[in-house]
């Protein structure tokens, strides 16, 4: 009786650790109850430019051939949503200098009430170049790869990649 009842706290415990580990890894996003509205844009974009003293960070969502799923990623940077990408194409923002967390967040209703979570960190340098992938993986269950990319490999799938603009969606 006595080693049941170590066995069921010491689960209890785990799953607490567990679920503040979760929490913890997932502060890199922004608020559940934020979606945006994505548009996309293709043709010649404007080149992103690196702002004095400051990092720029370009997040591309490769497209994986599924038509309608839904398929925006909300982006997180330090606890606050940087905006949001359809696959197949890509935004950019700028960043101080210094250790950064981020998350994307599959926005669709396919994903049900465990939406799937991305995470990547980076130490950024002022003046440098990051480029990030998404990619969406559906073998069992639906994983979002979120990972820094080699520069050319960055620079060749936002040439290839539509440019998106998103907003916050109005309650």
């Amino acid at each position: 009786m006595k080693a049941l009842l170590a066995v069921v706290l010491f689960s209890c415990t785990a799953l607490a650790q567990d679920e503040a580990a979760i929490a913890k890894a997932k502060a890199a996003c922004g608020p559940d109850d934020v979606s945006f509205c994505v548009k996309t844009r293709e043709g010649n974009h404007p080149s992103a430019t690196v702002e004095p003293g400051k990092a720029l960070v370009y997040v591309v969502g490769q497209d994986l051939g599924c038509l309608n799923c839904g398929k925006v990623a909300r982006i997180g940077l330090d606890g606050a949503w940087a905006g949001a990408i359809d696959f197949g194409s890509y935004t950019s923002f700028t960043v101080e200098p210094g250790e950064h967390h981020l998350c994307a967040n599959w926005q669709s209703f396919f994903a049900g009430s465990k939406k799937p979570v991305g995470l990547a960190n980076f130490a950024a340098e002022a003046g440098k170049v990051y480029y990030f992938r998404i990619r969406v993986l559906a073998i069992t269950q639906v994983l979002i790869d979120f990972d820094l990319i080699d520069p050319d490999q960055g620079q060749y799938l936002v040439a290839a990649s539509k440019m998106s603009e998103s907003h916050p969606k109005k309650p």
